[in-house]
């Protein structure tokens, strides 16, 4: 009686200490070393590249847009935006300009 449940133990663990072994496994073939740019060459890449000052036109198109369905949501709800609380939107590049 007693081997009964040590095999029917050994049978319900097993696929668990594969599972394991599995992801050790794969954690630590995507630890090996592969060659990657140096760092002087990623260092000098963004010094080159400067960031923008201005806004573009689509970018103003797309603030007019999310503020457009701020307000349409406060008349409709009554719900205030809050900071941090914003919901998905999506932008239409060919709606007409505000």
């Amino acid at each position: 009686m007693r081997q009964m449940y040590s095999t029917l133990k050994l049978t319900l663990l097993s696929p668990f200490v594969l599972a394991t072994i599995v992801t050790a496994g794969l954690s630590a073939l995507a630890q090996t070393a592969t060659t990657s740019p140096s760092t002087t060459t990623l260092s000098t890449s963004n010094a080159l590249r400067t960031k923008p000052t201005t806004a573009t036109d689509l970018m103003v198109q797309e603030a007019c847009q999310r503020q457009k369905a701020r307000t349409a949501k406060f008349q409709q709800f009554g719900v205030k935006e809050q900071w941090g609380s914003e919901e998905p939107f999506v932008f239409d590049p060919k709606a007409p300009r505000c």
